[in-house]
């Protein structure tokens, strides 16, 4: 029977697989030829590239009921049987909550400079908006102050799919333009407190994946099939209509396709079954 690893074991083994492939790889062997060395020079990383690792706050958090953090549209898909494979739950995931630092030391081992990590929105406001949870907030404050501590950027995900519950019960959750308005406060309110340390923000993670994959085919939370073809104005989620006007989109506002998060809709219709639609569409646009 094979041994289990732990992720801990595996981190350690991993970083010292990678000193390895870097000590060996700086050694210049005799005789390299200047076309060689050309071709080493083009593959350098470019200066001030930074190595980091990411995470998702409902993949490794864990207390997802702890200091308050209210339940997102995650908690709620992954409870229902069958959603998820072995019915598995981010109910304690990694438990990063509680081991942050621990991991913290990880990355550093490792020589991770920077840290992209995403805030529980249902945590800082478990209902999605009206009083903030001031708990849920330590946890970021705690964790960017490690960060630093250690020498590592902290790079922080606002939206990492975790919708509160509340938003969703209420209105249809990314349907609801009131949606909107509650992800602004959120995030006011998390730059106003984190910004003086945190630097570089990311807003919403994957547009197009969490779109296509929880409300046209079912698969991600909150689990809706909406109907297929461009989105119709009560049909589908507020924040992708801004895509029509995002540079390197072009005509895409002139094509009947409002709406619709462009190329990366496209791309994950293709790939999930619909290929014959995917063609016409690009041949129509050509």
């Amino acid at each position: 029977m094979t041994k289990r690893i732990s992720r801990r074991t595996f981190a350690k083994i991993a970083g010292t697989a990678a000193l390895a492939s870097t000590t060996s790889t700086a050694l210049t062997p005799l005789g390299r030829t200047e076309a060689a060395m050309q071709n080493t020079q083009a593959r350098e990383f470019p200066k001030g590239f930074l190595w980091g690792s990411a995470t998702a706050s409902y993949q490794v958090e864990g207390a997802a009921s702890e200091d308050g953090r209210g339940p997102s549209i995650w908690d709620t898909f992954s409870h229902t049987p069958g959603k998820v494979v072995e019915n598995a739950t981010g109910d304690v995931a990694d438990d990063h909550y509680h081991r942050y630092k621990e991991d913290v030391q990880l990355m550093k081992s490792l020589g991770v400079k920077t840290y992209r990590f995403s805030i529980a929105w249902p945590r800082v406001f478990p209902n999605g908006s009206g009083s903030p949870n001031p708990e849920g907030l330590d946890f970021y404050n705690r964790l960017v102050d490690e960060l630093l501590a250690n020498g590592i950027q902290p790079f922080a995900t606002l939206y990492h799919w975790d919708l509160p519950q509340a938003l969703q019960d209420n209105g249809g959750g990314w349907e609801s333009r009131d949606t909107s308005k509650a992800f602004g406060d959120y995030a006011g309110y998390v730059a106003e407190r984190l910004s003086d340390r945190v630097k570089n923000f990311f807003t919403i993670n994957e547009f197009g994946a969490f779109v296509e994959l929880g409300y046209r085919l079912g698969i991600h939370a909150p689990g809706l099939k909406l109907p297929p073809g461009p989105f119709q104005p009560n049909a589908a989620p507020r924040c992708v209509r801004t895509w029509s006007s995002r540079p390197g989109h072009k005509g895409e506002s002139k094509s009947g396709n409002e709406g619709r998060p462009c190329g990366e809709h496209d791309d994950l219709r293709a790939r999930n079954g619909d290929a014959a639609t995917h063609r016409s569409r690009n041949a129509s646009r050509a």
